[in-house]
């Protein structure tokens, strides 16, 4: 334990002498890598065999042997012995022959190898933030420790680049001559791969284990040269734990399927042949200056009550995303999750992408036409915990507490019940780096949102924590410098290889430094989404209207940190989940199923609803961030919550949450709603499409110009410039307001370019989109010029000049 100034810090990566942390017994290591301090001669090592896996019937080939140098000293992490491509089997040579073909392609075509670049000084952050340096000893022995694992990855796996391959190594590789199934499973007495292949025999596929936990097995092509295991059979790994003979999916596993009328799901053996995997047509787009999120869930994407594919996704609901002028579709619930109401946030097998939706291939096909439509395609990916499954899930997977996770209270996450990852270990670094390269190479992702950060950066978890912005809350004992390392690495690693790769971080806390480049001594995330946006609509929609406060919109809106870019949102998937409310329900409730039609008469709640719905997302937008994030469904006012198909589940203090009656019927999006034109939502939904286009034409969130000019509690008028737009919020529920004085930079002719009061977006055309309004000159607001407009009550109108391109 390190104590600075007062603040204890635990240096989590030391190196004791120990071969390699067998996750069970490992006292206050957290490292699942250790120096073996004493040489030993060179010999082959297989592992032994429990009575119960035996059998006379198997020898160990040399494609089981594992060799150990001579002295560990030259390769202490033992890392080269586990994957050693010296070792004289087929497999391995056909690997070193590939790799060698590989890299004079690279030479021949002059293409320079990916690499992760080195490490800064991490000081630029005390540049862009004095007040940091009172927490100098903090962030420095952070930003320490950060380097410290980059030199060991560089020394021990030839560099981030190489580590964040682990894919090619554990799990299921093929080459010419067969299979080779690898598995990290530390706390396993024996283990065997069992599967339709060998008609689940425990006896016939026997692993050996080397010294450092990893299990292996080569299984040599047929006779006739097809694989040992069918494309698309049914595989798991038999294993002799700790807590007994359990059969658990591999952890690296591309596939898993749940067989009808079973509750667990069964690893797949993906490897299609070369005519039926899919290959990519269009190039990935740039990254977007202004980004423009749509978050969908592919699942529930359908009208009808139903699970929705990729196909049906790909072919429905991409073009329309297109069409509402979004640039970005942000895809929840890709990783497998055995539970479907866990919205995707329960993972079990984190490589492979859900079955309910459809193949491996379909969401290639998917990401693809995205693609073709100049979308960007970012995943919800889940780091920040794990499913507690135990049969399928990594959860217990050796028959340990602590093989993934931390043991005891401090791996369990009781809010969310499930499992949280021990940051401290190799094989997890190696494990989850290697899972986020995965999607970008693998699937074309174009980056991520990184789900429960807070979460993660914290050992409260951030729960019952009201964060105030006091730095003392960021940077002490409660902060995990692990994970806080492991999301420097996993920004770093996905940056340096991938530089149009976005990454956005779930973080509520606000933490300082959190989208700062990491060799500047940040976190490394692009964006954060501003949480705290939504829950402020929430608390404000609670209020009469005469009891909303200007300058407490104004400021949750602009509280944010300088330099670090934010993703603003009025509601995201959180507000419409079961329990909650969307803020079109929050403002319309009952009504939306009565009074929505435009061939009926309206009523004043409708009324209020349609109107505040368009200003509240115009002002979100136009305040909140650099980026903006929409829902699936809450563009058009969706009038209902998210309820998963769900049974009764009865928890272990003896209550009962009931369920559903596994109904799918609240478990899609009614896009029919807004397409209608006979109803009230197509209004909404075409103002959403205009504030998009708007933003494309003018790019006002990308812009450093931003002046508040007007915030006045009495006339309830917030009126802000951002780049060359001048916008105008009336708040007010009767008071309209002519020849009302607006401050502005510029000097010239305005014109309207969005008004909310547009028929076409159901309001009561109360302005004249053709009139023309010419500025004076003199000092207004804090402005150089000002030009008068008409007001009405409940109006967001914003003004651009005339001579704009």
């Amino acid at each position: 334990m390190v104590v600075i100034h007062g603040v204890s810090l635990t240096p989590r990566f030391t190196l004791p002498s120990r071969p390699l942390n067998t996750g069970f017994n490992a006292g206050n290591s957290t490292l699942s890598f250790f120096f073996k301090k004493h040489p030993l001669s060179r010999k082959i090592f297989a592992g032994k065999q429990s009575a119960e896996f035996d059998s006379s019937s198997q020898a160990i080939s040399a494609s089981e042997k594992v060799l150990v140098p001579d002295n560990l000293d030259d390769d202490p992490r033992g890392f080269s012995q586990i994957f050693d491509l010296e070792s004289q089997t087929m497999e391995y040579t056909e690997a070193v022959r590939t790799e060698d073909q590989t890299m004079n392609v690279v030479k021949e075509r002059g293409v320079k190898p990916r690499i992760v670049p080195p490490p800064g000084d991490g000081k630029k952050i005390y540049e862009i933030d004095p007040m940091l340096r009172t927490y100098n000893n903090h962030l420095d022995y952070r930003y320490g420790q950060y380097k410290r694992l980059r030199e060991e990855i560089d020394k021990y796996e030839g560099g981030l680049e190489a580590f964040s391959r682990g894919y090619e190594k554990l799990g299921f590789s093929r080459s010419d001559a067969g299979i080779t199934y690898r598995e990290w499973a530390p706390g396993a007495k024996a283990a065997s791969l069992i599967g339709d292949f060998n008609n689940w025999n425990s006896n016939a596929d026997i692993m050996t284990r080397n010294e450092f936990g990893v299990w292996e097995i080569f299984l040599p092509n047929n006779t006739d040269g097809s694989p040992a295991i069918p494309h698309g059979s049914r595989v798991k790994i038999r294993m002799d734990t700790p807590s007994g003979i359990k059969d658990s999916i591999p952890a690296w596993i591309k596939f898993s399927v749940q067989a009808p009328g079973e509750i667990p799901f069964n690893g797949i053996y993906y490897d299609p042949p070369e005519e039926e995997k899919y290959v990519f047509k269009h190039p990935q787009p740039k990254r977007p200056k202004s980004l423009r999120i749509y978050e969908a869930h592919v699942g529930m994407s359908s009208t009808e009550p139903m699970v929705n594919t990729y196909a049906n996704f790909r072919d429905d609901v991409l073009p329309r995303i297109k069409k509402l002028g979004y640039n970005a579709v942000q895809i929840m619930a890709i990783q497998e999750h055995s539970y479907y109401a866990s919205f995707g946030y329960h993972v079990t097998n984190f490589f492979a992408p859900s079955s309910r939706c459809g193949t491996p291939e379909e969401l290639k096909s998917l990401i693809d036409r995205a693609h073709e439509l100049g979308l960007v395609v970012l995943m919800d990916i889940v780091h920040s915990h794990a499913s507690k499954n135990t049969l399928d899930g990594l959860n217990m997977f050796d028959g340990t507490d602590a093989h993934y996770f931390h043991s005891g209270p401090r791996g369990y996450h009781w809010m969310w019940d499930s499992r949280l990852f021990n940051y401290g270990s190799w094989e997890v670094l190696r494990y989850l780096l290697s899972n986020a390269r995965w999607w970008l190479e693998e699937y074309k992702f174009d980056g991520f949102r990184f789900d429960g950060v807070t979460s993660m950066m914290y050992t409260h978890h951030g729960l019952s924590v009201g964060f105030t912005g006091n730095y003392t809350e960021y940077f002490g004992l409660e902060t995990d410098v692990d994970a806080v390392n492991y999301l420097m690495l996993v920004n770093d690693m996905i940056h340096g290889l991938y530089p149009e790769a976005i990454t956005v971080g779930e973080d509520v806390s606000g933490m300082p430094t959190f989208c700062i480049p990491v060799q500047d001594g940040g976190v490394g995330f692009d964006y954060r989404l501003h949480m705290a946006i939504a829950d402020k609509w929430i608390e404000m929609l609670k209020k009469r209207d005469e009891d909303w406060q200007m300058g407490d919109i104004i400021y949750t809106l602009t509280n944010r940190r300088w330099s670090e870019k934010c993703i603003s949102y009025a509601e995201s998937h959180d507000q419409a989940l079961v329990g909650d409310k969307t803020i079109a329900f929050w403002l319309m409730d009952k009504d939306m199923y009565d009074f929505m039609a435009v061939d009926r008469p309206s009523t004043p709640l409708i009324d209020r609803g349609i109107a505040l719905h368009k200003m509240i997302r115009l002002i979100t937008m136009g305040l909140g961030g650099e980026g903006y994030l929409n829902f699936m469904g809450n563009e058009f006012g969706h009038p209902e919550w998210i309820d998963f198909p769900r049974g009764e589940q009865r928890l272990s203090d003896g209550s009962v949450i009931p369920g559903n009656n596994f109904s799918y019927d609240k478990c899609r999006r009614r896009f029919d709603l807004g397409d209608a034109d006979y109803l009230r939502y197509r209004g909404l939904q075409e103002f959403d499409q205009a504030m998009q286009h708007l933003e494309e034409n003018y790019g006002f969130m990308t812009s450093e110009h931003q002046f508040i000019s007007r915030k006045d509690e009495a006339d309830r008028v917030i009126v802000f410039e951002r780049g060359d737009l001048v916008f105008v919020f009336n708040f007010h529920w009767t008071s309209s307001y002519f020849d009302y004085r607006i401050g502005c930079s510029k000097p010239g002719k305005y014109k309207i370019v969005l008004d909310s009061d547009d028929p076409l977006f159901g309001g009561f055309n109360r302005l004249d989109r053709k009139a023309e309004y010419f500025t004076y000159d003199g000092l207004y607001d804090e402005r150089p010029c000002s030009f008068m407009v008409y007001a009405p009550c409940r109006t967001a109108v914003v003004y651009a000049l005339a001579n704009h391109d």
